[in-house]
């Protein structure tokens, strides 16, 4: 799935709040982090940095870990200052695929009346196919009801009900790795 722009940018603000709390960490810990040299060089010298050049200190650290993996960050801060970090980029990522689903769908209806045809509940969807690699455990049956009731009512009781099946099934995942490990 491409990310549209507005994505993209929320990911990079996500990233930069992240670059953010490594920053602060104290600097016992910042030694401990997971990253190459360079990059944990640029991270300790924010520490003495003030204003504005540590506002361009810190976008240049995000820009840099944006083609690096992050997720080993995310781990190694949940670690050390709690998981609210990490539950709130999971949150985004599932509001995305819902939005990406909703999204769909209404294109697909939108298709379907230019068409002057009805659009069904098992319509054909890229997105749900690709939610169910992503997720295995999501109920797919339920995800395209779901998203053709959306599409045709617009009520955000739908969408709710989208939310709260991708985070079951994220949460779902999440078991089934931890009793395999």
């Amino acid at each position: 799935m491409e990310l549209s722009r507005s994505e993209q940018k929320r990911r990079i603000k996500q990233l930069e709040k992240l670059v953010v709390q490594l920053v602060e960490l104290p600097e016992s810990q910042q030694k401990t982090l997971p990253l190459t040299g360079e990059l944990l060089e640029y991270i300790m010298e924010v520490r003495s940095l003030k204003g504005g050049a540590r506002k361009r200190q810190i976008k240049y650290i995000t820009k840099l870990l944006r083609s690096e993996p992050v997720d080993v960050l995310y781990e190694f801060v949940t670690r050390k200052q709690g998981s609210a970090l990490s539950k709130m980029k999971q949150f985004h990522e599932i509001e995305y695929l819902r939005d990406i689903l909703i999204e769909e769908a209404i294109v697909a209806r939108r298709n379907a009346k230019e068409m002057q045809d009805e659009l069904s509940e098992n319509w054909p969807s890229e997105v749900v196919s690709d939610i169910s690699l992503e997720l295995p455990e999501i109920d797919e049956k339920a995800l395209r009801r779901l998203a053709f009731l959306f599409a045709m009512t617009r009520s955000k009781k739908h969408s709710r009900e989208i939310f709260r099946l991708l985070q079951a099934a994220r949460e779902q995942a999440k078991l089934n790795r931890k009793e395999g490990e």
